[in-house]
């Protein structure tokens, strides 16, 4: 994928004035205005763009693509995804309440390890933290009244017992999806992958491994392992069934548990992704070519292809299963299951091709390059003489200082906006700041995965950017980066 530069982000008017034609600089107007841009350069900042030229400061460096690295997410036993390259979502929000000089600190926030929403922890075997999810029981109920039902037929006896049974199948069944992401967790750990935890949810299980595999050899096995270990344990429940009576409480369950961890096996080696076969192919096509890109696009469409066969085939053999048994509550049931299967294996292709994209373009997000151009004014500065001093050197950044001129607070632009036009000689500027923090101070030469670790680690919607003996560069907007970083994953 080609890397074309950007027009400079910096060069861009201030976003919070507006101006007439032939009317010259005006107070600034409250509301977000859509900026002013040099002549040539496009109205927005995205990948694929003529270049703007300019010079080596805020402002006139051009802007770069952007590659974006975030955990891999790998969902075996029913499904991969893979969820990377955008800053974490738990930072506050831009609207969140003004912080500065005298103004409290920052909102604290989440632990890193903090649970999905609803989440259950249940333990954490090799350090992995392990949560079930709430739709997990949505699953075992409806795991539970299916095999229930199939238990009427083949133990009558049963009577209601038969669904403890049953219940007792599902969290068996879904402990063999645990064994099977504990392979991969283990492989991944092996590797030097760290893993941020192991979900149990609605459509099996999912290894949030943070990196991807270095080579297609080992990014094979990774994903091997995991049906393999399934193929293993249908092994184990057929071994352990032949001294068994049939008919049988212990011998249906023992089947049970047989039949669905090959069946786990067997769809998860389907070749597209984002299942684990998907990323098996994706290996080889990247060791053949050289490319991981080249991998992960001929996977992902063959995972598309793979979500269209679902879809349409799995009813077809559905209908002609019933036509032959007269009955046709199956098929609606197995259309149902085809649509949501084709479903997830087709965003998850999707998504597999939007997170090649943002990898790809990693190494041009440069903090030097989006970093805006700012101005330093004291906290007691009026916001509108604060503004006036911007829209005059083209700045689209305010620093507050302290008295000997040193940085202690950054402007938040979602702030700037709220305030009425007739209210700003009567602000503070000081009032619409956030006191800097060390994780708020980036270095201008910062990039890269890099950038996107500070990013996550210290959330905010501005940073100050310094150069290496400390002096101010500028201000860097999170807004920017997110712009960046979609337009790359959009693939533009």
């Amino acid at each position: 994928m080609h890397a074309p530069t950007l027009c400079p982000a910096a060069d861009i008017p201030p976003t919070w004035r507006r101006q007439r034609p032939g009317s010259g600089p005006r107070a600034p107007q409250p509301g977000p205005v859509a900026p002013a841009e040099p002549e040539g350069c496009p109205q927005r900042v995205s990948v694929g763009q003529r270049p703007c030229s300019g010079g080596g400061r805020p402002g006139s460096s051009p802007v770069q693509p952007s590659r974006s690295v975030g955990p891999v997410t790998r969902s075996e036993g029913a499904r991969v995804s893979e969820t990377k390259g955008q800053p974490r979502s738990d930072r506050p929000s831009p609207d969140e309440p003004p912080t500065g000089p005298g103004q409290g600190a920052a909102a604290p926030r989440p632990h890193p390890d903090a649970p999905p929403r609803g989440g259950i922890l249940m333990g954490r075997p090799f350090g992995v933290p392990v949560y079930v999810t709430p739709t997990w029981f949505v699953i075992a109920a409806l795991i539970t009244w299916v095999f229930g039902h199939q238990l009427e037929a083949v133990l009558p006896e049963l009577g209601a017992e038969r669904y403890l049974v049953s219940l007792f199948f599902a969290v068996a069944f879904y402990g063999s999806v645990l064994v099977h992401e504990l392979a991969h967790t283990l492989v991944a750990l092996r590797f030097g992958l760290p893993v941020r935890r192991i979900q149990l949810q609605f459509f099996g299980g999912v290894s949030e491994i943070e990196k991807e595999a270095e080579t297609p050899g080992r990014e094979f096995w990774l994903a091997f392992v995991g049906p393999l270990l399934s193929l293993v344990l249908g092994g184990v429940f057929y071994l352990a069934l032949q001294p068994v009576r049939p008919g049988t409480v212990p011998g249906v369950l023992l089947a049970g548990l047989m039949v669905s961890n090959i069946i786990v096996a067997i769809f998860n080696l389907l070749p597209g992704l984002p299942l684990d076969g998907g990323r098996m192919l994706r290996a080889v096509v990247w060791r053949l070519t050289g490319r991981a890109m080249s991998g992960t696009v001929a996977a992902a469409w063959v995972g598309r292809c793979l979500a269209l066969a679902v879809l349409i085939g799995l009813p077809l053999l559905s209908a002609r299963r019933s036509a032959v048994s007269g009955s046709g509550a199956d098929t609606f049931t197995d259309a149902i299951l085809a649509a949501v299967l084709a479903s997830i294996i087709w965003s998850g292709a999707g998504q597999s091709l939007r997170t090649a994209r943002l990898k790809e373009a990693l190494p041009q997000l440069q903090v030097r390059a989006l970093t805006r151009r700012a101005v330093t004014v004291t906290a007691d500065t009026p916001l509108s003489e604060a503004l006036r001093q911007a829209q005059e050197t083209g700045a689209r950044g305010i620093v507050v200082v302290d008295g000997r001129g040193d940085p202690r607070a950054v402007v938040r632009e979602s702030a700037v906006l709220t305030v009425p036009e007739h209210r700003r000689p009567w602000t503070a500027t000081g009032a619409l700041a956030r006191d800097l923090t060390p994780g708020m101070r980036l270095p201008a030469t910062a990039g890269g995965e890099e950038l996107l670790e500070a990013l996550r680690s210290a959330p905010a919607s501005e940073y100050l950017v310094v150069e290496a003996d400390g002096s101010l560069y500028g201000v860097l907007s999170l807004a920017d980066v997110e712009r960046v970083l979609t337009a790359a994953m959009a693939g533009r």
